[in-house]
């Protein structure tokens, strides 16, 4: 992929969006595990909770395009995230702690353990879909880490604030991770030869993984919103 070729930036650009949409509830988590801790304590921790967590992040993603090679993985990955789309869509959390299961912990290292272990597991979706972007380009992969430094650091609030303020963007966001989720199994290397004999197949997977995720999505959620008003 040549350097600031329309593929190139239409992945960057998909990163950056992937990043905003999924980054955010990591920030959040980092603020509820550091919050019991004391205050003079509370920047030292977030900042060195968050430099591990982006180490661990960047020895993931660099796992993940390492994997995303091996024949049958990049469909099964595509597949995942169609799922991470769709879930964006009819998850509904919007930074309420109530519902959250992160601990939190009074000790600087406590703290910095759960920021860790938590961002791994909770930064998997952010993972795959900026590895999925990417496309084996180690160029996008680095300024995608380096784009959601800032979104995870200090980007939760003013990211939930515009979500509450246009929920259309949760849309895009879906939109662009579906989109990702359909090029990641239309490069598949197991489905090469059929989509070779059936080119019109590759549109075929593109609208029908957009076009399914942002249907479902947007029916689940009226459902959602009937159900709340009757209750």
């Amino acid at each position: 992929m040549e350097l600031l070729s329309p593929d190139f930036l239409s992945a960057l650009l998909a990163i950056i969006v992937i990043d905003l949409m999924l980054a955010g509830d990591n920030a959040i988590m980092i603020a509820l595990a550091a919050r019991n801790v004391p205050k003079h304590m509370q920047r030292r921790v977030i900042l060195w909770g968050t430099a591990g967590a982006i180490a661990v992040r960047v020895a993931m993603t660099l796992a993940v395009v390492w994997l995303l090679k091996i024949p049958g993985l990049a469909g099964a990955g595509g597949v995942l995230l169609v799922w991470i789309a769709y879930r964006l869509l009819v998850h509904t959390d919007t930074g309420d702690s109530s519902e959250r299961t992160v601990h939190t912990a009074d000790g600087f290292w406590g703290a910095m353990r759960i920021i860790v272990v938590a961002d791994a597991v909770m930064g998997l979706d952010n993972v795959l879909g900026v590895a999925g972007a990417a496309q084996g380009s180690w160029v996008l992969v680095t300024l995608g880490l380096l784009i959601s430094i800032p979104i995870v650091v200090w980007g939760s609030a003013l990211l939930l604030h515009w979500i509450q303020r246009f929920p259309g963007i949760i849309y895009l966001g879906a939109g662009v991770l579906a989109w990702t989720a359909a090029m990641m199994i239309v490069g598949e290397p197991l489905l090469q030869k059929y989509l070779v004999a059936q080119p019109a197949l590759r549109w075929v997977i593109y609208v029908g993984v957009i076009g399914g995720v942002l249907g479902v999505g947007y029916l689940q959620q009226r459902r959602a919103a009937a159900q709340a008003a009757g209750a």
